[in-house]
């Protein structure tokens, strides 16, 4: 199982001759995502850019081995 939790805070200001608003948003999230098959723990790595959050999770050896062939057919 991978768990991704994380939190989001926003802050907007706004200033004008007789006001100043300032308003903030917050609040957390957590993603639970089950995994087809066991994984490498300890080769996991996750990179955070450009507001894209990229998992990699390598399969141990005696899984990559096995490979399934997916034939495609043209409508």
């Amino acid at each position: 199982m991978l768990v991704i939790s994380g939190e989001k805070r926003a802050e907007k200001e706004d200033k004008g001759r007789n006001y100043y608003r300032r308003e903030t948003a917050y609040g957390s999230f957590q993603r639970a995502i089950p995994l087809p098959g066991p994984v490498e723990a300890d080769k996991v790595e996750a990179v955070f850019k450009n507001g894209v959050l990229t998992v990699t999770l390598p399969k141990p050896p005696e899984e990559q081995k096995k490979r399934k062939t997916i034939t495609v057919k043209a409508a």
